[in-house]
């Protein structure tokens, strides 16, 4: 599949257009922090963010200005309260309206599945006693066309334009490996046009042949493999560092204040050149506290022919 190593700036100053609709993903850890920052720092404008949790990379992008549209489930700032970013941009349209698209955190799975499958809809039993589909018309009924006659929601495909997705260990070419908790990665993945690979770092194949069974994201839709250590922080990666707790809590206090929020944003990211700067800015003793304990899984036989 070739090489497709590259830097963050240029992953996404080629792959992120204005107008896009981006999927960053991740389940509580794989958030990639690091592809958010760098598309504020680009400046891209009028993004569709789909995510199915939106937590603070979301808030720090949209109150970065980048987004005009938000497609998710659950938001918020885990562990913590509100997005208050977000808050303002919906509820008081400061400094601008922001557009929302909800679903349950099941309706946003599915759609992921029905744009990797390339499927017209797919249907979902979960909204019967839910007022979701009072405020959101993209959310309609159908009768099953067998039998019984079930009546049942469907949602339709989310096909992103763009979906970044954070890993563990990737190769070169692309083929991508995560442990620990998994979201809908691999789905927003399939379903998107382009696939910007994160990796924590980079391996040889012979490294992703040995466990086969951790490869999420095969190299065969992958357009770029980036390796970033740290890329997910404040936000963890399964076996590498830590969630930085404290980071969550100090957010709530930044994002209240509209100019306490652009003093961060002009600190931690317009004013560096890449996210190397960021983890040399919080310097090796912070690094060192969010180090983990190891934990080492087993190993298996996979047999093979003489």
């Amino acid at each position: 599949m070739g090489n497709k190593v590259t830097t963050m700036r240029d992953a996404i100053a080629e792959l992120v257009r204005d107008g896009d609709t981006v999927a960053i993903e991740g389940f509580t850890h794989l958030i990639c922090f690091a592809a958010g920052h760098e598309i504020i720092r680009q400046r891209k404008r009028d993004l569709t963010l789909a995510r199915m949790t939106p937590d603070v990379i979301y808030d720090q992008m949209i109150g970065a200005g980048v987004a005009r549209k938000l497609i998710f489930s659950w938001l918020g700032n885990p562990g913590v309260g509100s997005l208050h970013a977000a808050r303002r941009r919906i509820e008081q349209q400061d400094p601008e309206p922001l557009e929302i698209e909800e679903y349950s955190h099941f309706g946003m799975v599915c759609r992921y599945v029905a744009g990797a499958a390339n499927l017209p809809f797919f249907p979902i039993r979960s909204y019967y006693e839910s007022d979701i589909p009072k405020v959101n018309p993209n959310i309609k009924w159908m009768r099953s066309p067998y039998e019984d006659g079930t009546e049942v929601a469907v949602v339709p495909p989310l096909r992103p334009d763009v979906t970044i997705v954070a890993c563990q260990r990737a190769t070169p070419e692309g083929d991508a490996q995560i442990w620990g908790l998994l979201g809908c990665q691999k789905e927003a993945a399939f379903a998107a046009d382009r696939v910007i690979v994160v990796c924590e770092e980079l391996v040889d194949e012979s490294v992703i042949r040995r466990d086969p069974n951790r490869t999420v994201i095969p190299s065969i839709i992958v357009d770029a493999v980036v390796e970033q250590p740290y890329s997910c922080h404040p936000s963890f990666a399964q076996g590498y560092y830590d969630r930085d707790n404290a980071f969550y809590l100090k957010w709530d206090e930044i994002s209240r204040d509209p100019e306490a929020l652009d003093a961060w944003l002009k600190e931690w990211v317009y004013d560096l050149e890449s996210h190397a700067d960021y983890i040399e800015k919080m310097g090796p003793a912070h690094w060192e506290s969010l180090k983990p304990e190891p934990a080492t899984s087993g190993e298996v036989n996979y047999g093979r022919y003489a």
